[in-house]
């Protein structure tokens, strides 16, 4: 089976290794609009040149009370693109392959005056705004705000799009049983808006660009759903257009149910396997994998394809480095860093 150093190829999309580096939002743009500014790009960055394979930026929203706060990112206006751009080309040049996570807050913009969402039901009774229904019309203006965001990513020369459909937003709220208590045909067919989201996505991005979706396989709330809806959403979403599903769980709404999230190392990782066989196509596993060994048997094993890394990548850029050193001692690609990895 593969090891974390070898290549993995998807349609258009070569990446050097196996090591992704997971969307963890920075809250870092200081002017509130949306546009990434050089801390962004010192961070993405030092990740390229740190080894990782795939970067996927940050939840990067489609329309500016789609933020969870201020401080995020947006793709929501064409004067935004040269700043992703230069972040891309730059990670690039050091051999990494880029994403973005695009997506829309729903129900947790906590900085939206009004707050939208599949149905009127805040996050938690008291603390959080309760949002407004989206109507049926405004739900289809939605979709239009996901594809135009998605053509400004492919502008910026992103290698390919990740959508965000999992802890709690958007997406995650219309599909979801339990926060999607609509008439209409979004409520009568709970998919509908994932689907039609990633069709039109799929419209203005190149044939040979995979397209990622993070879904979480499972909810944490009283009465949320199980793994075998996980495997139903996976299996829609693929045939809707996804190439590749980035698998997590929970975040609909602080755990209520009997059912908790793990606080183990790679206690998601069943999830993936159980999607990777169930919908037949690549998934990148997270969770937890801070541990180069853990990473590399995801791999090995056929559990996942891909290894996503969090917060080990926010403690240490040059993880993806230190890892394969560790696991298959191999040194670092960039020559003014050589001397750090001695060879034994």
């Amino acid at each position: 089976m593969a090891k974390l150093s070898e290549p993995f190829r998807l349609k258009g999309l070569e990446l050097k290794n196996r090591i992704v580096m997971a969307p963890m939002c920075q809250y870092s743009v200081e002017e509130q609009d949306g546009t990434p500014n050089d801390w962004h790009f010192v961070h993405y960055v030092s990740r390229a040149v740190g080894g990782t394979g795939l970067i996927i930026m940050e939840m990067t929203n489609v329309e500016p009370d789609g933020r969870i706060t201020s401080r995020c990112l947006g793709l929501w206006d064409d004067a935004q693109i040269p700043a992703y751009a230069r972040i891309v080309r730059e990670c690039q040049r050091y051999g990494a392959r880029v994403g973005v996570q695009i997506a829309h807050a729903g129900r947790k913009a906590t900085d939206a005056e009004q707050p939208v969402s599949s149905s009127p039901i805040p996050v938690e009774p008291t603390g959080w705004k309760t949002p407004r229904e989206l109507t049926t019309a405004e739900v289809r203006g939605q979709v239009g705000l996901f594809r135009e965001a998605a053509r400004r990513a492919v502008e910026a020369g992103f290698d390919t799009i990740e959508l965000h459909g999992a802890h709690g937003y958007l997406i995650h709220q219309f599909h979801s049983p339990s926060l999607n208590r609509r008439t209409d045909e979004y409520g009568q067919d709970k998919l509908r808006f994932g689907c039609e989201v990633i069709a039109a996505v799929r419209e203005v991005m190149p044939a040979d660009m995979p397209l990622i979706l993070r879904f979480s396989a499972t909810e944490y709330i009283e009465g949320g759903y199980e793994l075998d809806y996980g495997l139903e959403i996976a299996r829609r979403y693929k045939e809707a257009g996804v190439d590749i599903l980035h698998v997590s769980s929970g975040g609909e709404a602080p755990p209520n149910g009997k059912r908790q999230p793990g606080n183990y190392p790679g206690y998601q990782v069943p999830m993936a396997r159980a999607v990777r066989e169930a919908a037949g196509i690549p998934v990148i596993a997270v969770g937890m994998l801070d541990e180069p060994e853990l990473a590399q048997s995801v791999v090995q094993s056929g559990d996942a394809d891909l290894a996503g890394i969090g917060r080990a990548l926010l403690r240490n850029p040059y993880w993806a480095v230190d890892a394969l050193l560790k696991t298959e001692g191999l040194r670092t690609e960039q020559p003014a860093y050589k001397r750090g990895y001695p060879l034994k």
